[in-house]
């Protein structure tokens, strides 16, 4: 899979069947939209390509209440990526000048001439254009490619879509984001150095580094974490860490259950398996210490029930 940054012009490439979106998560929804955009490109002999922004058109617009990401670029690349659907991404960075950018300027610029799009897929509600003035009957009037349009996806009787993911995730239900994901929500990141407040503790953490201003969920989790040494289970806080912290930053800390080792700087995958409750204020540090053991524990409790259901 290739991916282009900027301008895709000056690449002189030849014709695509294109989808447009954010993707983010790369859910089930937009696995069958994938799907049927390899098919549809197969059958006329043309390489599959999406076109994705960054950041969110919704991040750009709300810049002091950004929405939840449920995926950075890097993890939303990995998974076009790991579909094996996809032969190229585009990313074009929305700024002002994009944002003002009208949907026949759309169509003409970006589509048409850089692009050189034969065949597009997009999702039954897409709109465009500054004021979200294209839609499908603009497509659809375009000579230059064939428009089709994806009806939406059902997953357990509703709508598979990065919004409901959103609202399983900060509901606490990762079993019904998982069903709509088609895996456990997962985020990755680097090691990075914190205060190192665990360790004195008892429970050394790593502190994973994410861009996201908001996170889609927050609280303490049960966890599986991949590791360059392996997969390790863990149990793992996501928020601000109210009681030794009073920074407004969000910050994923992760025990790793058995390991023992220097991971920073290193880069890890933490797939999320079960909430065990929302984050708290404690007194005091041994209070803390107290309720950081009873979460340990019910971690492996949980983490060893899954391993008898698989034996």
């Amino acid at each position: 899979m290739q991916v282009f940054f900027g301008d895709p012009g000056r690449f002189r490439l030849d014709g695509c069947a294109l989808t447009i979106g954010n993707f983010d998560g790369v859910h089930l929804g937009h696995r069958s939209m994938l799907e049927r955009l390899r098919a549809e490109a197969d059958a006329r002999a043309l390489p599959t390509a999406v076109l994705t922004f960054e950041p969110h058109p919704r991040e750009f617009f709300s810049r002091t209440e950004p929405p939840a990401r449920l995926s950075t670029l890097r993890d939303k690349l990995a998974a076009l990526r790991a579909s094996g659907l996809i032969d190229r991404v585009f990313v074009f960075r929305f700024n002002h000048a994009f944002s003002r950018m009208s949907a026949a300027d759309f169509i003409d610029d970006i589509l048409v001439r850089e692009l050189k799009v034969r065949y597009l897929l997009i999702g039954d509600d897409f709109q465009f254009g500054a004021r979200r003035g294209g839609d499908f009957a603009l497509l659809s009037a375009c000579p230059q490619f064939v428009t089709e349009a994806m009806p939406s996806v059902l997953a357990r009787g509703e709508r598979a879509s990065s919004t409901r993911v959103r609202e399983c995730l900060a509901a606490g239900d990762l079993d019904g984001a998982a069903h709509l994901l088609g895996h456990p929500y997962t985020l990755s990141g680097r090691v990075m150095h914190g205060q190192k407040l665990g360790r004195t503790l008892g429970f050394p953490t790593a502190n994973i580094h994410l861009p996201h201003r908001r996170p889609a969920l927050e609280g303490v989790f049960v966890v599986e974490v991949d590791t360059p040494l392996g997969r390790f289970g863990g149990v793992a806080s996501f928020g601000r860490n109210p009681t030794v912290s009073d920074t407004p930053d969000y910050k994923l800390e992760a025990h790793l259950f058995g390991f023992s080792g220097d991971l920073y700087g290193r880069r890890l995958t933490v797939r999320f398996l079960k909430k065990l409750r929302d984050e708290a204020r404690y007194d005091d540090l041994t209070a803390l210490v107290a309720q950081i053991e009873r979460d340990a524990a019910s971690a492996r409790t949980y983490l060893n029930s899954l391993q008898r259901e698989k034996a």
